[in-house]
């Protein structure tokens, strides 16, 4: 395992779990980690939880938060942007939970429409709709004892909702076509991507299911968020896809590193284990060069030094105008074609004032 050295302003480098929090949050203590140390190789004690990597603050917190929760048997709600692991998180409380010898069972509600998610989760019997030609165990009975996982909860109708409060509350329910009530021990983790609080002020999801989910509430950082454990997702995927590929690849160059580091990820860790893929699959020797990243990310950084290289050449025509017009503001503002306040503006922006 690798962790992220910490570098502090003489240079040296310190593990990161060897500092105080004090000292590692306080301003003007630390500074970015230079790229040419991604890829080197340290021993570390905790650099993931299950399949969860990470060692930011806000990933610390959420292991010590998982290990806090996993043994009380309550209900979960887990929330975040896409792709920024919430059935993995899923997948460790089921892991570490009393239910652990249980099935671990997942349903994504968006992928199914109402009748068809109905019986998914309770299941139907003979004849209960057209096609029904046999009785059918739901998802709920088949999580017996165990972890039942409802992705993208908020996208379940009325009718779901009213049925899955009363599952939640008396763990009771009743087949598509059945009047018998049936009974099951099941533990709910819920996930979204969605805003809830939004959703329950405009009426679409029940106030009442959505506090009953949220009797603990998990939110998942964004990548941008956390972006010091890009390094360590890095030296995860390309040792992952290295050997799923038989590829020689060891990890990324210093210049690929900084610009994965720059990127700022709408699509979270996912988008960052597919562009490594992507890396992986075309990069022959060892190391992972920008060449070899998908075409949005370098199209992204082309942009970002385009804007850095713009930003160089308007200052330097205001300094050349500022001479010409021997310092006199109103003349320099006049040569460039500008208003008075415009010239004033990027002054000030450029520090030449």
């Amino acid at each position: 395992m690798q962790y992220l050295p910490i570098i502090r302003k003489d240079s040296s480098t310190v593990p990161l779990w060897d500092l105080p929090e004090r000292d590692l949050l306080s301003q003007g203590k630390l500074k970015k980690p230079d790229p040419q140390f991604y890829g080197q190789q340290h021993s570390c004690p905790m650099n993931s939880f299950h399949k969860l990597i990470g060692r930011s603050r806000q990933m610390r917190n959420l292991f010590t938060l998982l290990q806090q929760v996993a043994g009380v048997d309550t209900t979960l709600l887990i929330t975040g942007e896409t792709g920024t692991g919430k059935e993995l998180v899923a997948e460790a409380l089921h892991a570490i939970s009393p239910r652990r010898k249980g099935p671990k069972i997942k349903v994504n509600c968006l992928a199914l429409v109402e009748n068809l998610l109905d019986s998914e989760l309770f299941g139907h019997v003979r004849g209960a709709f057209t096609g029904a030609h046999t009785d059918r165990t739901g998802r709920v009975e088949a999580a017996q004892n165990g972890t039942l996982f409802l992705d993208e909860i908020g996208d379940l109708s009325q009718h779901i909702q009213l049925k899955l409060l009363r599952f939640l509350q008396e763990k009771e329910y009743e087949r598509v076509g059945e009047s018998k009530t049936s009974k099951a021990d099941v533990r709910i983790v819920a996930a979204t991507n969605a805003d809830l609080v939004r959703k329950v002020a405009e009426g679409s999801f029940r106030k009442d299911l959505y506090y009953r989910l949220k009797v603990v509430n998990i939110h998942m950082p964004r990548l941008r968020e956390r972006a010091g454990d890009i390094p360590l997702l890095v030296d995860h995927f390309c040792r992952l896809y290295a050997e799923k590929f038989k590829k020689p690849v060891q990890g990324v160059s210093p210049e690929a590193m900084r610009i994965l580091l720059d990127y700022p990820w709408p699509g979270n860790v996912r988008q960052l284990e597919h562009a490594l893929e992507h890396g992986v699959l075309l990069c022959s020797e060892e190391m992972v060069e920008p060449e070899h990243l998908p075409e949005e990310i370098l199209e992204h950084n082309a942009g970002a030094r385009h804007q850095q290289d713009s930003g160089a050449a308007e200052r330097e025509k205001l300094v050349c105008a500022l001479e010409a017009a021997l310092g006199k503001k109103a003349e320099a503002a006049r040569l460039l074609g500008v208003s008075r306040r415009t010239i004033y503006r990027k002054l000030h922006r450029y520090g030449l004032f």
